[in-house]
């Protein structure tokens, strides 16, 4: 059945450098009021990976503190849309996210990092006219997405590294 799904609010502080920005939600994260809930979603592990950090084992409220204690924040493109399930493929309708206008409240704010295409290319759009920050495009953590191994995401996904620091 498709109903109306709608995102969480950010995980953000005044020193963010580097936010993650990803699509909608899927399903496990909507039940569980969690970014990133599916087990088999690779998010947690590639960011613990990038930072150092044992992320998986740590209980959800501990992961938001260490990212915002190491300048992540977390977002959404699409603050609702119509979807069955959790593929992006599935969203009709969105409404997005003020991004430009989150992004002015960020003074440290260096980069922007999509997860995943469909958040690069609603992300992207939005963006296009902002050249304050590096826009990061980032294979999807989603185990949906199968097109690369674990190794080579989390390759990419270190190209946030140097805007940590």
């Amino acid at each position: 059945m498709t109903s109306l799904k709608s995102a969480f609010p950010p995980s953000i502080d005044a020193q963010t450098r580097v936010l993650i920005l990803g699509s909608l939600p899927g399903e496990r994260s909507l039940a569980a009021n969690e970014y990133y809930a599916h087990p088999t979603n690779a998010f947690w592990w590639l960011v613990g990976e990038v930072i150092g950090e044992p992320l998986p084992a740590l209980p959800y409220a501990e992961r938001l503190a260490r990212l915002k204690a190491r300048h992540i924040g977390l977002w959404d493109v699409i603050a609702t849309a119509w979807r069955q399930g959790s593929l992006d493929g599935a969203i009709r309708d969105a409404t997005h996210r003020d991004l430009v206008g989150l992004a002015a409240t960020l003074p440290d704010l260096r980069a922007i990092a999509f997860n995943g295409g469909e958040a690069a290319r609603r992300g992207r759009r939005q963006l296009a006219d902002v050249d304050r920050y590096a826009l990061i495009d980032l294979p999807s953590s989603s185990a949906a997405y199968a097109g690369l191994p674990r190794d080579r995401k989390l390759a990419a996904w270190r190209e946030i590294t140097p805007f940590l620091l």
